[in-house]
């Protein structure tokens, strides 16, 4: 009975949606007489310990002190609202969009946009290797997750939560669709903290910008969801129109300059990097024990860097750095 709803409902899907069945997986698993794989990959992602650290892991501000600043965490749950809504309205997979939009962001490193730098450059200089959220994003899913046995998600989650970002187009248009919306919500979730903190004030806000997509940032959001459905419906694909998405862009530029790498981020920079390569160095040299089973010295110090929330980062420099006394 159960089984026959759901077929029901993805057969009313559109003809460009992406199907749950049959579930590619890397390992072969009996399927839920209740749940599609898609909406199975999307409970294992959210009953994830990586998932569950992402609340203490920052978005933009560093250990900020009210308690309405985005995490990780939030901001997840923000761009999966969105990524849903447009998934719905074009007759899209919602399981799948929402699957890949609650796991995209899982590899993150400690402190958003400066950890992530600072970890690949330590990475460069020591191993030669390079750094990307999405890539150990998708490790995490794979390899670390479960002790080492990994989630054993559908290849279209799989794909999705990879190429949310970097090189390559997601396989699917749900894909397509996180990978678009991930910016939609950052860049005017981000502007809206940025203006609570004092680091922006909303006159500073490009114009031309802002007089294009909206005075707020849920009219923001709004624009641009409109312009992505109206876009999208028809053509086969998750395009922007050239207006919108180039104020969008435009807009990410600015919050570039300003706030992400701006005076603000640049105080706590130094310290940050300060504190994240002591730890780089000292896991360097006392190599942690391996999450996952076959792993080299380079992924074993990054599965456990990357893998800290901000505030057990400062404990672990904490611990390494200040006399403990006898």
């Amino acid at each position: 009975m159960f089984l026959e709803r759901l077929s029901a409902r993805e057969n009313a899907l559109s003809p460009l949606a992406a199907r749950a069945y049959p579930a590619r997986r890397e390992r072969p698993e009996p399927d839920s007489a209740h749940r599609t794989p898609f909406q199975r990959d999307r409970d294992r992602i959210v009953h994830a310990k990586a998932f569950r650290r992402l609340k203490h892991k920052t978005q933009v501000f560093i250990a900020p002190e009210g308690d309405h600043y985005r995490t990780r965490l939030t901001h997840t749950l923000e761009a999966c609202g969105i990524a849903r809504n447009v998934a719905r309205a074009l007759g899209l997979n919602e399981d799948l969009t929402e699957a890949i939009g609650l796991g995209h962001d899982l590899g993150h490193a400690p402190f958003g946009h400066i950890g992530e730098t600072v970890l690949d450059r330590c990475l460069q200089q020591r191993y030669g290797l390079r750094f990307r959220h999405n890539h150990h994003s998708l490790r995490v899913v794979e390899r670390l997750e479960r002790d080492g046995d990994g989630l054993n998600l559908t290849e279209q989650v799989r794909d999705g939560i990879l190429r949310h970002t970097g090189d390559g187009m997601p396989a699917t248009l749900e894909g397509k669709i996180v990978r678009v919306v991930d910016r939609v919500a950052y860049i005017n979730h981000d502007i809206d903290d940025a203006v609570r903190a004092g680091v922006l004030e909303e006159s500073e806000l490009p114009r031309e910008e802002i007089a294009a997509l909206g005075a707020t940032g849920s009219e923001r959001i709004e624009t641009l969801v409109a312009d992505l459905l109206e876009q999208s419906e028809g053509v086969g694909d998750i395009v922007q129109g050239e207006a919108a998405g180039g104020a969008m862009l435009r807009l990410r530029e600015f919050m570039f300059d300003h706030v992400y790498l701006g005076p603000a981020a640049q105080r706590e920079q130094q310290r940050i990097d300060r504190m994240l390569t002591a730890l780089f160095a000292y896991y360097a040299e006392n190599v942690p024990d391996p999450i996952a089973a076959d792993c080299d010295e380079p992924e074993r110090v990054v599965d456990y860097i990357a893998g800290m929330t901000d505030r057990f980062a400062i404990r672990a420099f904490s611990d390494l750095s200040v006399p403990q006394g006898f």
